[in-house]
């Protein structure tokens, strides 16, 4: 049985429609500031949530309806999933998606039966799409789920496990590249520690840079001209996972010389779970020239681990697209939906809502935060903040022609400094007028 081929399309129908299987903001060929809203947005589903999670949790089994999987590790359902998924594209409009190796295909008995049931589905992934006129935005390989991979992949203290983690990434870049894939994700799941008591925290960083190098070469060597991604995240399951915020990740990139080769995925719920918000990492990432791709959801703040939920917070989107316009857009990420059913919505009519739900939203923010940069009221109130920078001492500290000597001179004769008020309250009141 496949529901979604039951339902009507979701189609754009403006914000007074009463049909709840409808968008009431998402308009695709809208223009905002000279494209249209699809090509901003680039919108993408994940095949892991939609296909694949049974919505269990550490007190429970999973409650997920899925009437067209028969819940064998074969082939044939393998292949039936992703028919049912790309129906499920087409229902909602959406352009790309997203996957694990694993979650597309069955891990066989050894490495190469494993290898041999991922090229057997892409074949058929690559026929829906050409059939579909989908586009996969980004492969990734799922080094975490299996128990080999209970004490880390590319950072394991077994080296045999870092050749299977190896083997699996060389094959899901392949499978990445035959599908067009626009970018290919490194998530570390795994890469980091319990307890510093029994890790040699140096040589696992090590042999992770090792690892992405090597990943780097191979994607030279076969002419992959997708993306590079690292995901941060700063724990769960472990206490502590190397790629832990934007920051960090950046640092590791430029220590093991690998800062030219990856850009970053960063993901909502993970920038909660780091102490941070969302707008900081977009803009720790943005700020470097790094900002690659997002995983569009979000957290509840009562709860310390990832909830994955469908992104409706309008405020958070609208930053969000404010760093994504204001770095020109897209390159070959996009936002893809990271989200999943809450447990106690178990329909595959529940995964149409979610998608509803937050695809209303980043159309919303979209047009928000084009408003925003149009009016440019906030703009121009930051660039007042920071005046002094530009022109007298503060351009010559700028520019770099002045030496500390001369600065200690220049204060010993300089008035102390009358410090003019943040007006964060105006800023605030000024924010909320947009919503």
């Amino acid at each position: 049985m496949n529901p979604f081929r039951t339902l009507p399309k979701v189609r754009y129908e403006g914000p007074d429609t009463k049909n709840d299987l409808a968008f009431r903001y998402y308009n695709p060929d809208e223009l905002v500031e000279g494209k249209p809203m699809r090509e901003h947005l680039r919108f993408s589903a994940a095949f892991w949530h939609c296909m694949r999670n049974t919505l269990s949790d550490p007190f429970g089994v999973g409650t997920a309806f899925m009437p067209w999987d028969d819940e064998s590790n074969t082939l044939d359902n393998a292949i039936r999933r992703a028919e049912v998924f790309f129906d499920f594209l087409d229902l909602l409009g959406i352009e790309y998606y997203c996957f694990h190796d694993r979650d597309v295909a069955p891990e066989g008995t050894t490495v190469s039966e494993s290898i041999e049931n991922l090229e057997t589905v892409v074949k058929a992934l690559q026929r829906l799409q050409n059939d579909r006129g989908k586009k996969l935005l980004w492969g990734t390989a799922c080094l975490f789920s299996h128990p080999r991979y209970a004490q880390g992949a590319a950072t394991s203290p077994n080296a045999n496990v870092f050749t299977y983690a190896a083997s699996q990434v060389k094959n899901a870049i392949d499978a990445t590249q035959a599908l067009g894939g626009q970018g290919y994700v490194f998530w570390g799941g795994r890469e980091g520690y319990t307890t510093l008591l029994n890790t040699n925290m140096k040589r696992e960083l090590d042999h992770l840079g090792r690892f992405l190098h090597l990943a780097v070469e191979y994607k030279k060597l076969i002419g992959f001209e997708g993306q590079f991604f690292i995901e941060p995240k700063p724990k769960e399951p472990t206490t502590h996972q190397y790629d832990s915020d934007a920051a960090a990740c950046l640092n590791f990139l430029r220590e093991y010389g690998l800062f030219d080769d990856f850009e970053l995925n960063i993901e909502t719920n993970h920038a909660q779970l780091a102490g941070h918000t969302m707008w900081h990492e977009l803009q720790v990432a943005a700020n470097a020239g790094k900002l690659g791709s997002i995983d569009a959801n979000q957290g509840n703040p009562y709860l310390g681990w990832d909830t994955d939920e469908f992104p409706t917070d309008l405020p958070m989107a609208t930053q969000i697209m404010l760093t994504v316009l204001g770095m020109g857009g897209f390159r070959k990420g996009g936002l893809n939906f990271d989200a999943k059913r809450r447990r106690d919505s178990y329909e595959p009519l529940d995964l149409v809502y979610g998608h509803i739900a937050g695809m209303d939203t980043f159309a919303r923010a979209l047009k928000i935060a084009a408003k925003i940069r149009k009016d440019g009221t906030l703009e121009k109130m930051v660039r007042q903040r920071y005046s002094s920078w530009d022109v007298g001492i503060g351009a010559e500290i700028e520019a770099g022609k002045v030496t500390l000597k001369e600065l200690d001179a220049y204060a010993r004769r300089c008035p102390e400094p009358e410090l003019p008020s943040a007006r964060q309250e105006m800023f605030e009141v000024i924010w909320s007028r947009y919503f």
